[in-house]
């Protein structure tokens, strides 16, 4: 229904409408306990093999929405109903973030991917947490934080206390922990994926008493020498896993088949799929199950969940491939 019927009205609207329309139709159902109980009855799923304990958290299934959908965790009590196992809600920043001018989202349509350039658009770590406070999540919440997408957030220093305002305000809430070093719409780029910003980072965060598991969220653009780095890191703060992976930027991926959209922004999908199962690969060989991995990027199906697994992941997340084809 959602392919043949749904699919072919809504792909003519604007992309960030029919989002921002879907969360508030999203956030409305999970009022209702009728409607969570109709929503469950067409959706939801449970089967005893699926569950999980990693990390102290129980998962009823390894499937996830992924950060970047819910970005102020307004579908925390509807998406148990849909099927999925866990969520993560944000990125959430330091401050109010309005994210990059519009438009900033478009549908690739032939790569069966999004081009995505909100740059982290939120309404702040202190808005979001007083909302959430002492709410009784039904599955596992992941918080993943962010520096605020602003000039006052460029230097390392006012950088790394963004975050730790995110992280400081968000304490209390959810189940782990996601740092969002990788998201390639932000300004000033992404210089905590250099080892001596994220070394600085990772110390003012361990100023806060760790409560939780905490995930770093990797670029699938990364070098080999830059994963290590970051690996290295982990260890020594005494982390749990990693987010494999975030958007893709780089125009020459050969999963590009579309022509017309913007050369800003990162994108998802099917053009980040060899990326993110690459990168998976790679941290599994070089950690084994020393850390906890999260594959993300270009799942459209069981089978494509399933490779990420076989590669390393414990868990796997999407967005996209529900958006192209209703699936999760």
């Amino acid at each position: 229904l959602y392919v043949r019927l749904f699919k072919p009205v809504v792909f003519q609207i604007d992309p960030e409408k029919i989002h921002d329309d879907m969360v508030t139709f999203g956030e409305s159902l999970g009022r209702y306990g009728v409607m969570r109980r109709i929503t469950a009855f067409l959706f939801d799923f449970q089967h005893p093999v699926l569950i999980q304990r990693i990390r102290g958290i129980d998962f009823r299934n390894p499937v996830g929405l992924s950060g970047g959908f819910d970005k102020n965790g307004r579908l925390t009590d509807i998406l148990p109903e849909v099927g999925f196992g866990f969520m993560e809600i944000g990125s959430i920043t330091g401050d109010r973030c309005e994210g990059n001018p519009k438009p900033r989202m478009w549908r690739l349509k032939k790569s069966k991917s999004l081009l995505v350039h909100y740059g982290l658009n939120n309404r702040g770590a202190r808005a979001i947490a007083r909302r959430l406070q002492g709410k009784n999540f039904r599955i596992p919440v992941g918080i993943n934080i962010a520096k605020t997408n602003n000039q006052e957030t460029v230097t390392k220093e006012a950088g790394a206390a963004d975050y730790l305002r995110a992280y400081r305000e968000m304490r209390h809430i959810g189940d782990y922990v996601t740092i969002n070093i990788s998201c390639p719409n932000a300004y000033g780029g992404c210089p905590f994926t250099d080892k001596d910003y994220l070394e600085y980072l990772l110390t003012e965060l361990a100023t806060v008493p760790k409560t939780k598991p905490v995930f770093i969220k990797l670029s699938p653009d990364l070098t080999h020498r830059e994963i290590d780095d970051i690996i290295a890191l982990a260890r020594r703060f005494n982390l749990d896993g990693f987010v494999c992976s975030n958007l893709t930027k780089p125009r020459e991926n050969p999963r590009i088949f579309d022509t017309d959209f913007p050369d800003y922004g990162g994108m998802s999908g099917r053009i980040v799929d060899d990326l993110s199962d690459r990168l998976i690969e790679y941290v599994f060989r070089q950690t084994g199950k020393e850390f906890v991995i999260i594959g993300v990027g270009g799942i459209f199906s069981s089978e494509d969940a399933y490779r990420k697994i076989r590669k390393g992941a414990s868990f796997v997340q999407l967005i996209t491939g529900m958006v192209v084809d209703g699936r999760t």
